[in-house]
C-alpha cells in the first residue's frame, strides 16, 4: 500500500456527516494517511479546525473563499491570526480570486462587478498579510482570474509560497506559476478525457512541483465522475498520474508526500 496526502478537501460539508466514520476507514484502506480540510468562510475554518482536534490524520487550513468575499467583515486579519495559532493550522486559505459568476451574469451591473472584484481582492491581500507574518503558506484559488491573482501576489514573493489548487491550466501557464514561487495541485480532473492540457501540466512538473488533492466533495475522478468525491480517490488519481508520466507508484508517494511536507511543515512528523 503506497501513502499518499489528500492536500485540500471539504471535511467539514453536510455532505459528508452522514457516513464520516466510514470516509475515514475508506482513506485509511486506500492508503490516504493525512487528510487537510480546508475553511472557505468563518464557521467553515472554525469546523475545520475542530475536525483536526479530533482526529490525527487531519489538519486545517482557515480562511474565507473568494466567492464568499462579499460576507467577510472587512478586516480579516484578527480571526486569522486567532486560529492560525493552533498547532494543526497548515496554512491561509482557501483564499484568492473568482470573477466566474460576477454579479453581471447574475442580473448584476457593472459597477457591481467592480466592487466584488475590490473585496475579494482587499480579502486576499489580507490572507497574504496574515500568512507572510506567521511564515504560513496560503492555498489559492484562481478562477478566471489569472493575470490578477499572479499579479496581486507579486509583492509577496518570497515572503510566503502559494499552492494554485485544482490545477488546470496549461504547462506555460503552471510555468508563470512557478516563477511566482508557488506550485500546483491536481484534482481528479486529470483523469478526465477533456482534460489534456491538464496533463501536459503534470509532464511539465519536475519531482516535488506539484501535490494531489480531491477537493472532494466536487470533481471525482474517473470513474467516479458525478458522484461525491471523497479523500480516498486520491488513489485513483495517483495512478492515473503515474500511468501520464510513466512513474511508479512508490515514486510518486514518497516525492508527493515531501511535497507537501515542504510546503506544509506543520504536516511533518
Amino acid at each position: 500500500m503506497h501513502a499518499f496526502y489528500d492536500t485540500h478537501a471539504h471535511l467539514d460539508y453536510p455532505e459528508f456527516q452522514p457516513d464520516f466514520a466510514e470516509i475515514r476507514e475508506r482513506a485509511r484502506a486506500a492508503g490516504i494517511v493525512k487528510m487537510i480540510s480546508i475553511g472557505t468562510d468563518a464557521e467553515s475554518s472554525k469546523r475545520a479546525v475542530r475536525l483536526a482536534e479530533e482526529h490525527s490524520e487531519i489538519y486545517a487550513v482557515v480562511g474565507w473563499h473568494p466567492s464568499s468575499a462579499s460576507e467577510a467583515p472587512e478586516d480579516v486579519r484578527p480571526f486569522l491570526h486567532e486560529l492560525a495559532k493552533h498547532p494543526k493550522v497548515v496554512a491561509i486559505g482557501e483564499t484568492g480570486l473568482d470573477y466566474y459568476r460576477l454579479p453581471s451574469t447574475q442580473g448584476g451591473t457593472p459597477d457591481d462587478d467592480l466592487r466584488e472584484k475590490s473585496k475579494q481582492a482587499e480579502i486576499f491581500k489580507q490572507h497574504l498579510e496574515v500568512a507572510a507574518a506567521l511564515g504560513l503558506n496560503c492555498v489559492i484559488h484562481q478562477r478566471a482570474s489569472l493575470e490578477d491573482t499572479l499579479a496581486q501576489f507579486s509583492p509577496f514573493k518570497g515572503r510566503t509560497r502559494g499552492v494554485f489548487h485544482c490545477f488546470t491550466e496549461t504547462p506555460q501557464v503552471r510555468q508563470r506559476v512557478m516563477e511566482s514561487g508557488c506550485m500546483v495541485s491536481f484534482t481528479g480532473i486529470l483523469t478526465f478525457k477533456s482534460a489534456e492540457a491538464v496533463r501536459d501540466s503534470l509532464k511539465a512538473c519536475a519531482p516535488g512541483e506539484f501535490m494531489f488533492e480531491t477537493d472532494c466533495p466536487y470533481l471525482a475522478p474517473i470513474p467516479y465522475r458525478g458522484k461525491r468525491c471523497e479523500p480516498a480517490y486520491v488513489k485513483e488519481i495517483a495512478e492515473f498520474a503515474a500511468l501520464v508520466l510513466n512513474r511508479s507508484l512508490s515514486d510518486l508517494s514518497r516525492e508527493t508526500c515531501a511535497a507537501a511536507e515542504n510546503f506544509f511543515p506543520k504536516l511533518k512528523g
